[in-house]
């Protein structure tokens, strides 16, 4: 019932519904308090509607955003609360007394405040934004001051209307015992206050605390561009979720040969970037991005396809590569718009045939196979459980913007799933990982990704009252302390690591400070590593967990687990990578034959039913070797799907890289030699219409000369 009404309030949790409904039932209360009238009856309704404001802005709720939409925003609530408690007064008997004028007064001029104050604000953020957001590029070339404490900037729109508070308390004790001093004293203050808001803005509006003019940055980044060179270029645009779909190629660009740049479009998608030693250029205006000197890149990657590409394939002096963001047999990895590109990388020859099978345009010519440089953390199987008893990952796809049901196996196999895996005869361990887009397009999904997470938690609770594994906790409470500790003290170096520069900058100054640091960037590496052993060490072998947000990650799951149950997507063409055993669900019911046909990468796997009745055969699999009836099928779809072990996957991708700029230099040398030739062969022309101009003057002359001689009779 809870879960219903946070879903159809669009509230993220139980404690922002109740907010939200506090609020909501708080100022039909502060509106009757008004008209009894009953003065501590409206400070108390009215302190409700203060703090639940004030938690949901916190929490930036999602129906804050709906409140503004249905222009019932912020400063609306606030004036009704203040027009409330003129109404108040003047049903106090209040209306001829000095403290209603002063009231009126004071809310007059604080929104008369507020007019500067928020011009000025949204004139400093202006002043703040520059065209790019870089990381790894140096723009001393241009001078870029510190921000202004976030302090004042940061929701400052809110922060000026909590100053109504001393008013309101100060007009409400006046009315409630009569002495009109408390009432002038918060006026004073509220008043005060604004006008101190405002002094503090004006410094942050001169010239040398603002960042330079656009023509100024853009000027020093062509610059740096014409002194950096780039030849390998990845390119990414997409939505607020889609960062893992670039950190995935961080480390892969970070070993490329040349001279590799990664170019954004999505200023908020700098932030969820994960340490790197590439330079990070993020342009927003497609204007500014076409007007950019891009003649050294050769290569230019492409991990998605979405509108945006087409501002970087507009340039003809590089070649354009289409590596996307995984490989599997989804209908995405076929996408007709791969035409654009003058080649798509794929990892092995299964994505070859794929889009043979497809038939969306693009040629078997154009198709080149480089593995997946990516896979290389992960680790092959010993053939048995690591722990005394077995772990699964489930790891199921999203939904998919058409919302096919054989998308995902959340919505018919899910549940079925989970609970045969804690229910197992035989303990097992599960690791739930959903998918970050769950629920994206069909909320059923994501009802049943928290229906999933309390099984987890259920059965975790029971397992740690059963005595089978009470010992067990026991004995290990120390290291896990201690493992504990371990996480506290790497996340506050990891924080201290992550962010250079001083607390509180905004972009404009992380841009200026945030420059490769080897030092910083290895001492990172190591300590993710030091993390994400810690945090397997932090709980038991025997407890389940649930795994969100972008720490461990996706294949430091892989390496924890025995085997996996999954859905079609990039997931099942990774795990293969491990030679674990896997299942995946059928969820459209297709049959296990036609499923195996029309995907390649569940040939070598259990295919289970929506009742997920055949888990059993993966179980079996994963306990005992002897029962693993698909190990060697698995090997040989391994080779099909990512390609062979030897040369390596960076190995591959390397040559392709080598082999397509030097394409594009090919391309590039044969254009200008025909406009050179083009160019000479106009200088000829012109050179011989030259000459050509005096003969025929001549002629002309003499042809009249001619004329003009009369003729002896």
């Amino acid at each position: 019932m809870i879960s219903t009404a946070i879903r159809l309030a669009r509230v993220g949790s139980a404690s922002e519904l109740a907010a939200a409904v506090l609020m909501g039932l708080g100022y039909p209360c502060v509106m009757l308090a008004a008209l009894i009238p009953n003065l501590w009856f409206f400070a108390a309704a009215g302190a409700v509607t203060y703090v639940a404001d004030w938690y949901l802005h916190q929490k930036n709720s999602y129906l804050i955003n709906r409140l503004n939409k249905v222009r019932a925003g912020l400063p609306i609530r606030f004036l009704l609360r203040q027009l409330l408690l003129i109404l108040l007064l003047a049903r106090e008997d209040l209306a001829e007394q000095p403290v209603f004028y002063a009231a009126v007064a004071c809310f007059l001029l604080f929104y008369g405040l507020q007019a500067p104050q928020g011009a000025l604000a949204t004139f400093i953020r202006l002043r703040r934004t520059m065209p790019v957001v870089t990381r790894n590029i140096d723009l001393n070339a241009v001078r870029i001051p510190d921000a202004p404490p976030k302090a004042l900037l940061n929701r400052s729109a809110e922060k000026m209307l909590h100053l109504d508070v001393p008013a309101v308390a100060g007009v409400i004790a006046a009315a409630a015992t009569g002495r009109n001093t408390l009432a002038y004293a918060g006026v004073a203050a509220t008043l005060g206050l604004g006008l101190l808001y405002i002094v503090a803005l004006v410094p942050y509006i001169r010239r040398k605390r603002r960042v330079p003019p656009a023509g100024a940055v853009l000027k020093a980044v062509g610059t740096w561009l014409g002194e950096y060179q780039p030849t390998v270029a990845l390119y990414f645009s997409g939505s607020d979720d889609s960062a893992y779909q670039v950190n995935m190629w961080l480390e892969t660009m970070e070993q490329i040969d040349g001279r590799p740049i990664i170019i954004m479009r999505e200023r908020n998608l700098v932030q969820k970037l994960q340490p790197t030693s590439v330079p990070v250029l993020c342009v927003a205006g497609g204007q500014h991005l076409m007007a950019m000197d891009f003649s050294s890149v050769r290569v230019t990657l492409y991990a998605a396809n979405v509108g945006k590409n087409i501002h970087m394939l507009r340039v003809p002096t590089m070649k354009h590569v289409f590596i996307g963001h995984g490989d599997s047999d989804k209908l995405a990895s076929v996408n007709p718009f791969s035409k654009v590109y003058d080649e798509v990388w794929t990892a092995g020859q299964a994505g070859r045939d794929r889009y043979a099978l497809a038939d969306v345009g693009v040629r078997d010519e154009d198709i080149v196979e480089v593995g997946r440089p990516q896979l290389a953390p992960i680790k092959s199987w010993t053939g048995t459980p690591a722990n005394p008893i077995p772990t699964i990952l489930y790891a199921p796809t999203w939904e998919g913007w058409d919302n096919n049901p054989g998308n995902t196996s959340l919505l018919l196999a899910g549940e079925n799933i989970m609970k045969r895996l804690l229910d197992a005869p035989r303990p097992v361990r599960v690791i739930y990982k959903p998918h970050p887009f769950t629920g994206l397009v069909n909320k059923k999904a994501k009802a049943v990704d928290e229906r999933l997470q309390k099984m987890v938690a259920a059965a975790n609770a029971a397992r740690a009252a059963d005595p089978r594994w009470a010992g067990e906790a026991a004995a290990a409470q120390a290291a896990h302390a201690a493992a504990r500790a371990e996480l506290t003290r790497i996340e506050a170096r990891i924080a201290q690591l992550a962010a250079p520069g001083r607390k509180g900058g905004d972009e404009a100054e992380e841009s200026r400070v945030s420059l490769a640091d080897p030092q910083r960037l290895a001492e990172l590496k190591r300590l993710r590593e030091e993390w994400n052993d810690a945090y397997w060490r932090s709980f038991g072998w025997w407890e389940h967990k649930v795994v969100t947000g972008t720490e461990p990650k996706l294949y430091d799951c892989f390496n924890e687990s025995d085997g996996m149950v999954s859905d079609i997507s990039s997931v099942v063409s990774d795990f293969i990578a491990s030679g674990k055993p896997y299942a995946v669900t059928d969820s459209a019911e297709l049959g296990a034959d036609e499923f195996k046909r029309q995907n390649t990468a569940v040939r070598a796997a259990v295919i289970l039913t929506n009742s997920a009745a055949e888990l059993d055969e993966l179980l079996a699999a994963v306990a005992d070797p002897a029962a693993d009836l698909l190990a060697e099928d698995r090997r040989v779809l391994k080779r099909y799907l990512l390609g062979p072990d030897e040369p390596t996957s960076m190995e591959q991708f390397n040559a392709a890289v080598r082999a397509l700029a030097a394409k594009a230099e090919a391309r590039n040398n044969g254009v200008a030699q025909r406009l050179a030739g083009q160019r000479i062969g106009e200088l000829d022309q012109e050179a011989d219409g030259a000459a050509g101009e005096p003969v025929a003057a001549a002629d002309t002359v003499a042809e009249q000369g001619a004329e003009a001689t009369p003729v002896a009779p």
